[in-house]
């Protein structure tokens, strides 16, 4: 089993600079570029707290540049 779907682990929920997030396994060191942003808690949790906070799955790098060309659409 990928240690990303045990039901039973505990999890970080981790965002990158361009607002992206992930998952991250509470027994392994948080990356370099990646912050804390949720947990430890259990993968369900973590998966609802992504769910209601990760709403524009557009790099924040593009919204920026849209939002700069005219370009946003509204998301």
């Amino acid at each position: 089993m990928n240690i990303l779907d045990n039901p039973d682990g505990r999890f970080f929920v981790v965002v990158n600079d361009e607002g992206q997030h992930s998952l991250w396994p509470e027994s392994l060191t948080v990356p370099a570029g990646w912050t804390v942003t949720h947990g430890p808690a259990d993968r369900a949790s973590c998966l609802d707290h992504v769910t209601a906070t990760w709403t524009d799955m557009r790099p924040s790098s593009l919204v920026a540049y849209l939002a700069s060309a005219g370009q946003e659409t509204g998301r």
